[in-house]
């Protein structure tokens, strides 16, 4: 057998995906709700419930009692465990975990002790709860950082502007807040690194891919950068785990997982964040494909060969698990938007996806339910160039689908168009309405994929990458291969480049 497994500690539970490569086939998938299993932690959707809407918070000790409970449920599966060769993960993007000095210790005397990680570990934390990356609290410290870097030199330096959910941020709000906390901190780990340590019973690097979330990473050395991290906080430096490729091995697993049935010393390759992940997951990290995930927030993501920024800012660039970059765009009003556009027909969902071919076109809308990323605005407010009130419902399916894809396209320009393919995933790619118009937009086929955890397979192929030797291009053909695909309709090009200009329009005058 050759298995491996990828393991994905996303915001509201921790997954894990356990790939054959012999066979082809995923051998196991497994799942644990943080709000449901472990109500303890009172943190119903993954994050601690706060009064300011602005701060979401979680306990790390939730993580740590999660990945137990995963564990506890692959062995009661029966599945032969000890024959994984090799382990990856995946954890949410931005999240950060702050450690004293007995952190190191702790973790190398895990295998003698008989409690948990979370007890065995809680007397490691310099700071109870984690900023995670929902967390927007930091605008007076991202206030900072472009008053003292410019924009655009951060830009072109961290691959993105300063931004409240990256770590940077987050560091700086900490040190100003609870200076005696930060001295007292020996290391700052994101999500990924800090449970990757924990697997290896020793402090694990950070990979480029979700170092690149921070805000510290250079892209031109693939360094910290020195003097941005001096700003955030004194001695930072020190406190940072080293920075390395997501190819690279952090160490073998820890004695104390036998217990679960595993085997002592495997392979376990650095982890990386949810979107490095996915990227691999959907079988994407070699140039030529692109990817939409079309959630409760959209994402637009692409392999880049060189670091390239957005010259807007609005987009991002990652470290690549497969080399290179990868670039990112996320917009704030994906599948809420589109609930929100549907209760105003008053359709159900099918009926409101089958009504958008019959709609007019040339009816646009900025659906700006919230406050939106891509392109940055600080209010919320829906735009649009026709009287919704009194719009037919099959016009006003057709006018989000539109809208949505043509903002996509107008804000992914600055990646490149050379992809020959789009890929979907995510709860609205079972849409036929929506996955035909990115397609007839975009002027590419559009494949969905068969994937429902693809950070967790990413993980597992990483793994099978690292520890394995196999590479990515012969797996993806077995493990990330299309259900579905829609053809584009190539005689809509010119109606949809008119679109797009009319959209960048109508854009552009509601700012």
């Amino acid at each position: 057998m050759n298995w491996y497994l990828g393991i994905d500690s996303s915001t509201q539970g921790v997954k894990a995906e356990i790939i054959d490569v012999d066979s082809g086939v995923i051998a196991g998938s497994f799942a644990v709700n943080f709000g449901s299993e472990l109500p303890q932690y009172n943190s119903p959707s993954g994050f601690l419930p706060c009064g300011d809407e602005l701060i979401r918070r979680a306990d790390p000790r939730m993580w740590l009692d999660g990945l137990e409970l995963l564990f506890a449920k692959m062995q009661k599966s029966g599945l032969p465990l000890g024959e994984i060769k090799g382990i990856s993960g995946s954890g949410q993007q931005h999240g950060s975990v702050y450690l004293n000095r007995e952190f190191f210790d702790a973790l190398a005397a895990l295998p003698a002790g008989k409690d948990s990680l979370a007890k065995q570990l809680d007397h490691t934390f310099s700071r109870r709860t984690s900023p995670i990356w929902m967390d927007k609290s930091t605008a007076a410290e991202c206030a900072e950082m472009t008053a003292e870097f410019g924009a655009d030199n951060l830009r072109n330096t961290t691959g993105s502007v300063a931004i409240e959910r990256f770590t940077a941020s987050q560091i700086r709000k900490f040190y100003h807040e609870d200076a005696a906390g930060y001295a007292n901190t020996a290391v700052i780990h994101l999500v990924s690194s800090f449970l990757c340590s924990v697997l290896c019973g020793k402090s694990a690097p950070i990979d480029y891919g979700d170092g690149a979330g921070m805000n510290l990473l250079n892209l031109n050395t693939l360094k910290w950068d020195e003097s941005i991290a001096e700003f955030i906080a004194p001695g930072l430096l020190d406190k940072l785990p080293e920075v390395t490729a997501s190819s690279a091995i952090a160490g073998g697993l820890s004695p104390y997982f036998e217990r679960y049935g595993f085997a002592e010393g495997i392979p376990v390759a650095v982890w990386s964040g949810d979107n490095p992940n996915s990227l691999v997951g959907m079988g994407a990290s070699l140039p030529g494909t692109a990817v939409a995930s079309l959630g409760t927030s959209d994402t637009f993501f692409a392999a880049m060969s060189q670091f390239k920024a957005d010259p807007d800012g609005y987009g991002h660039v990652f470290g690549n698990p497969g080399g290179g970059f990868m670039s990112l765009s996320c917009f704030t009003n994906g599948s809420l938007a589109r609930e929100k556009v549907r209760e105003m027909t008053g359709l159900n969902w099918p009926e409101f996806d089958s009504a958008a071919p019959r709609g007019a076109g040339g009816k646009l809308l900025l659906p700006y339910f919230e406050a939106e990323s891509t392109p940055l605005r600080l209010k919320s407010g829906v735009v649009s160039n026709f009287d919704m009130a009194s719009a037919a419902p099959e016009d006003l399916s057709r006018a989000i689908f539109e809208s949505q894809a043509l903002s996509m396209k107008l804000h992914s320009r600055w990646i490149g168009d050379d992809f020959r393919v789009l890929r979907l995933t995510g709860g609205a790619s079972r849409s036929v309405g929506f996955c035909q118009v990115l397609a007839d937009v975009f002027g590419v086929d559009t494949e969905v994929i068969g994937v429902s955890n693809s950070a967790g397979l990413g993980a597992a192929l990483r793994a099978a990458n690292a520890a394995g030797g196999y590479r990515f291009e012969d797996l993806y053909p077995v493990f990330c291969g299309a259900v579905k695909t829609y053809r584009a309709d190539k005689s809509k090009a010119e109606y949809y480049r008119k679109m797009l200009d009319a959209y960048a329009e109508l854009e552009e005058s509601s700012r």
